[in-house]
């Protein structure tokens, strides 16, 4: 005798596989915006690096600078495409007043950060899928770590993720939400040694960079990858978990409050 699921188990998650459905197609309907454009920013620059420098320099010894910084591009996309996609559907459904609608319906805080989470992990994910695969025309990286990569790269979609929802729920006009971007996410990424190991670095500056939470998941993700980096793998982990998980507890914080989501 065949059992059949539970109906209350299945209608209780009802809510929350139609949200993650809606995110999925709200990214994928404009595929050439949200997939296309990121892919064509980041082969630019995998030609810059890879065809007229990659041979020419070298910042880590064993490698070439192609090897030493296509992990850094791959995260990178990962990185702005994860915190774009939730940041910009939470405000916009914020600005357009749709936020209302969804919070009556019986979606618990932890389901609906998770279908905004995992949408947010796949549109990041793909986008750093095909860069790598587009990499492999400049130059071939030896993945000593493939599963612990993996890993950091899902962490690494996963906090920006988070970050993304307390953007979009803190951001008072689409200025604000690009600030976070231009003026935040940018930044840390280009001074967490995606173009240049921090060891290179005179002091004060290489100290500083430890302050810089992207350093950890962009060293961790290139240490997993190439089998080297400028700090542990361990350590790299540990603190961008450690960051993750509390971003994800200060996202749960303000949905469940329903903080500035029903003004």
């Amino acid at each position: 005798m065949s059992s059949s699921p539970n109906p209350v188990i299945f209608h209780s998650w009802l809510p929350f596989v139609t949200l993650l459905r809606k995110e999925i197609l709200r990214f994928w309907r404009v595929a050439s915006q949200t997939l296309l454009t990121p892919i064509i920013t980041a082969s630019l620059y995998l030609f810059v690096f890879g065809a007229t420098l990659g041979e020419r320099l070298s910042v880590l010894e064993g490698f070439s600078y192609a090897q030493f910084v296509i992990p850094g591009l791959i995260l990178m996309g990962v990185i702005n495409n994860s915190f774009a996609n939730t940041s910009s559907s939470l405000f916009m459904s914020r600005y357009l007043g749709g936020i209302v609608d969804l919070l009556v319906t019986p979606v618990t805080p932890p389901q609906f950060i998770l279908a905004y989470t995992l949408a947010a992990m796949l549109r990041g994910s793909l986008v750093g899928t095909v860069v790598w695969v587009i990499s492999t025309l400049f130059a071939d990286l030896p993945w000593q770590s493939p599963l612990l990569g993996i890993l950091m790269a899902l962490l690494a979609s996963f906090l920006f993720a988070q970050f993304g929802l307390i953007a979009a729920i803190f951001a008072h006009n689409f200025d604000t939400l690009s600030m976070y971007s231009n003026f935040l996410i940018l930044p840390l990424i280009y001074l967490g040694g995606v173009f240049y190991p921090i060891s290179i670095l005179p002091q004060p500056w290489e100290k500083l960079s430890y302050l810089n939470p992207l350093f950890y998941l962009i060293d961790g993700f290139r240490h997993a990858i190439l089998g080297v980096g400028d700090t542990g793998f361990l350590i790299s982990f540990g603190v961008s978990g450690t960051i993750a998980f509390t971003l994800f507890c200060w996202a749960a914080w303000l949905i469940g409050k329903g903080y500035r989501l029903r003004s």
